[in-house]
């Protein structure tokens, strides 16, 4: 399934993990969120014939205040993804860990969000904030946005805390818990310093094994989905998935 990622987030790690290094390119996804380039004018191909990524650079870090004077500022990505949408199945937008404007524009323009939690206590306290943002999205932007699901990352099924969590997640989310999980895994942890995606570095790993079940159960979820999600305004210029 042809693919993009959206790198949204100022560290870059979608980025540097697909093997593009910082400084090896001169356009990001800050020139299109801040600057208003297309985005079709920063994507690069991957290792991966059917994906492709648009970078994220360190200068996301000043686009709240650089934006924070502009009427449209909410809704810059949404309106640089409506050109490309009929071009991709999935589009995924990898937002940064904090609610500021880049994730509000991540989740104006999604129509789906998946919330991956490591298996640790602190990584709890942030759900409910979380969510509510979400439902304020959902009132004043975007109705239609929904829960995809929650991934669990970093599980090791025999400690405790990770089982906890998974529990705790379950009487919260119910059926949107995953039941793909994602392990501890050191091949996982070795990949992007190699800057290479778990199916290129090593696809016979524990996980790999486990992304790739994720893939299929969301690609299972999406076209299986319980009833037609709310459609968009009018001027929608396609049903791509973005996640």
């Amino acid at each position: 399934m042809r693919t993009l990622l959206i790198d949204l987030d100022p560290q870059s790690n979608a980025s540097s993990g697909l093997g593009l290094r910082r400084g090896t390119y001169s356009k990001s996804t800050y020139h299109v969120v801040v600057n208003g380039e297309t985005l079709s004018s920063v994507i690069h191909q991957t290792e991966l014939e059917a994906l492709e990524l648009a970078p994220a650079s360190r200068e996301l870090v000043g686009a709240t205040m650089e934006l924070s004077q502009e009427a449209n500022r909410h809704q810059r990505l949404e309106a640089a993804i409506a050109p490309i949408r009929n071009q991709f199945q999935f589009i995924l937008i990898d937002c940064p860990p904090s609610l500021d404007i880049l994730t509000v524009n991540a989740l104006i323009a999604a129509d789906s969000v998946l919330i991956p939690i490591q298996c640790e206590y602190f990584a709890l306290e942030g759900v409910s904030e979380l969510m509510e943002t979400i439902s304020e999205i959902r009132r004043a932007a975007n109705p239609r946005l929904e829960i995809e699901g929650v991934l669990l990352t970093m599980f090791d099924e025999r400690t405790n805390l990770s089982n906890q969590v998974m529990a705790d997640l379950k009487a919260f989310f119910g059926e949107k818990v995953l039941s793909s999980v994602i392990p501890r895994n050191i091949r996982l942890g070795e990949a992007p310093s190699h800057g290479q995606p778990i199916l290129l570095y090593d696809i016979k790993s524990k996980g790999a094994e486990a992304y790739i079940r994720l893939a299929k159960e969301i690609i299972y979820g999406t076209a299986k989905g319980i009833g037609p999600r709310p459609e968009r305004p009018t001027g929608d210029p396609g049903s791509s998935n973005n996640t």
